[in-house]
């Protein structure tokens, strides 16, 4: 058998892509290696959205090119559509493909080893023809429903390197879903780089998620990394579902009136306030998490001020924090009053103390409560851990207890981890 490793790096849709992938070679008789070991192919998918993500990159595959000199390398994902000549010329790998082309790497490197080396750019261009993934290296089903941004906003390469805004058809969707339901996932997570501007001829994002949770098993559906978009009263009463996780990764980036208007986003900071507002009416335990960029071009310790106010006030359970990184090709990349790196740093330590301290509160504010654990691994002594529905991660003792099953706990004890800001519940089975 031929083994096959996969390294992901990025997004969630970078991760729905690899599942797919994995599954379908190792449907065709390929062994799945982890990507530390030694393997005789090696799928590296990429990530370029900050300068960061480009030398983790790097490093990664230098390190298995390293490690595997015999190893046949692809590489793919969005760093190729950023840098594809520079790898290229490199030599690093002996394939280089775009996004475009990702759904078929499963057929250039069958095609390698059956006719010998082949040209990726003679096959199809399809960004949704992946095959549903039955046998991931996650619990959780990824679904993929939505590809490429039309919002340029000044910071982000996304727009150059994923193409415009294209829905995958609502059929294949639901199609996707009822087959992993019936392969045995319990979770549902719905991704895309701007899945709430979901239309596929009549249907928009609020309708697809309802016909969703119509769909018949017993399975709980979770919406990944979105944009603030202005939810409807419909859409939100769609939490009330049992099926449907109280949780949003909602994406504010800053919580400035000014600096929102200079990244060129498409609602305010009053907008933004308004739409949690809304969304805590309908559950006052919704947990909301979010990115946010610090050191933006001209951000003053003002406007930093003014983020980091907004962050305490929304109390967002989780703050995923970006230094801004310089994106050749963006708007920001020319912006007078660069912010120094020290500078970002000294900010970035600020916002992941706010981070923590609202976790903190938010988990306090849970404990006693009820949730319905999805069980994703059993530890060496025995114990269950997973997430809530609110996307809480639980640790407990359970007996007889088994992986990808849900159970009922009611929540006790805060444990903090070794991480700063990693926390988990301890629980009683109710």
């Amino acid at each position: 058998m031929t083994k096959i490793a996969f390294k992901t790096l990025g997004c969630r849709v970078n991760l729905f892509e690899t599942d797919a992938l994995a599954s379908r070679f190792k449907a065709n008789g390929y062994e799945i290696a982890e990507s530390s070991e030694s393997a005789d192919v090696f799928i590296v998918n990429t990530c370029t959205v900050t300068n960061q993500s480009d030398q983790k990159c790097r490093q990664a595959i230098h390190q298995i090119r390293r490690k595997n000199p015999d190893a046949l390398i692809a590489i793919t994902g969005c760093m190729v559509n950023n840098y594809k000549e520079e790898l290229l010329q490199s030599g690093i790998a002996d394939y280089v493909i775009d996004n475009e082309r990702k759904a078929a790497i499963f057929n250039i490197i069958d095609d390698h080893f059956q006719k010998g080396a082949c040209d990726p750019e003679g096959y199809d261009r399809d960004l949704f023809s992946y095959q549903p993934a039955f046998d991931t290296f996650h619990t959780r089903s990824l679904i993929k429903i939505h590809d490429g941004c039309n919002n340029y906003c000044s910071y982000c390469i996304i727009p150059t390197v994923r193409g415009r805004s294209t829905s995958r058809p609502a059929e294949e969707i639901y199609h996707n879903i009822r087959e992993v339901v019936a392969h045995g996932f319990k979770e549902i997570v719905l991704t895309g780089v701007n899945m709430g501007r979901y239309q596929y001829e009549d249907t928009n994002f609020e309708q697809l998620v309802e016909n969703i949770l119509d769909i018949d098993g017993d399975f709980r559906v979770r919406v990944s990394s979105i944009e603030p978009d202005q939810f409807s009263d419909r859409f939100l009463e769609l939490f009330q579902h049992e099926k449907l996780a109280p949780h949003m990764h909602i994406c504010l980036q800053s919580g400035c009136e000014n600096t929102l208007r200079q990244m060129h986003r498409f609602y305010s900071a009053a907008q933004f306030r308004e739409m949690c507002e809304r969304i805590k009416a309908f559950r006052p335990d919704f947990n909301i998490t979010t990115d946010i960029i610090v050191g933006f071009p001209g951000e003053t310790d003002a406007d930093f001020k003014e983020s980091c106010d907004f962050a305490r006030e929304i109390g967002f359970s989780h703050i995923h924090t970006f230094k801004y990184s310089v994106r050749s090709g963006t708007k920001a990349a020319t912006m007078p009053n660069q912010v120094p790196e020290k500078v970002k740093s000294e900010r970035s330590e600020i916002m992941r103390a706010i981070s923590l301290e609202n976790k903190n509160r938010y988990f306090g504010m849970m404990q006693g409560h009820t949730q319905r654990m999805l069980i994703e691994r059993i530890d060496a002594k025995g114990t269950a851990k997973g997430y809530g529905e609110n996307y809480i991660p639980i640790q407990v003792k359970a007996i007889n207890a088994e992986r990808n099953t849900f159970i009922n706990i009611r929540l006790s004890e805060i444990e903090h981890c070794d991480d700063e800001d990693k926390m988990n519940f301890t629980g009683i089975i109710v």
